[in-house]
């Protein structure tokens, strides 16, 4: 990226995704799972910015994607961008990423909307931040690492930790845990395989480089 071009905007979820995102040539908005404060922030940095990138983790809809993969939209996104995150990313697949409004922990859940849709992954961002680059004229494109498989369903303490802000809530987790401790293996597990996908995300920042292969 040449000195003083404009920043990519990030499009994410949590906190800890925009730190491993943060750095030259980015700007990066955790929406925190508040879709109406994410689309305002994008909506103000957008004029500013040369194009707009929903990337972090996300739940994988198709069977045979593991925690740590790569998933890159091709459905409703700039050709090259798309083409490019593609080509940088190790063993990415291409194909549609779903965006929602709440998250979809269930593994039947899952299983029904890669039937009716025929999405790779789904995220609560992307959507958002699809609407906002059409809105504004921008390049989007949207790149996720997979945290949970298909096939696993998330244990309650685990859909209830993530804070407006995109932080942990770690009090609502243990009173959860507090209600039901027989979760407690499931959380482990799927705490384990989500830091799979934030090392992919990490090797993958680093990979993509400054403005993160945008247009």
């Amino acid at each position: 990226m040449t000195a003083g071009a404009a920043p990519v905007l990030l499009a994410t979820g949590l906190l800890r995704e925009a730190r491993i995102l943060a750095g030259p040539g980015v700007t990066v908005v955790a929406g925190g799972g508040d879709h109406a404060r994410l689309e305002a922030a994008l909506d103000r940095l957008a004029p500013g910015a040369r194009g707009i990138l929903s990337i972090g983790i996300a739940g994988a809809l198709a069977p045979g994607l593991r925690p740590g993969d790569w998933v890159v939209a091709d459905n409703g996104t700039d050709p090259g961008w798309a083409t490019r995150l593609a080509a940088l990313l190790p063993g990415a697949r291409s194909g549609p990423i779903l965006g929602m409004e709440a998250m979809v922990a269930e593994a039947a859940g899952k299983a029904a909307l890669h039937r009716e849709t025929g999405a790779l992954a789904v995220d609560m961002e992307s959507h958002v931040a699809a609407r906002v680059a059409r809105r504004h004229n921008l390049p989007f494109a949207a790149a996720r690492a997979i945290s949970d498989a298909a096939d696993r369903s998330l244990p309650p303490a685990a859909r209830v930790g993530m804070r407006p802000d995109g932080g942990m809530d770690l009090p609502a987790v243990l009173r959860d845990l507090a209600r039901d401790p027989r979760q407690i293996p499931a959380l482990i597990r799927t705490g384990w395989e989500a830091e799979r996908g934030f090392r992919a995300l990490l090797r993958g920042r680093d990979r993509l480089g400054p403005g993160l292969a945008a247009p």
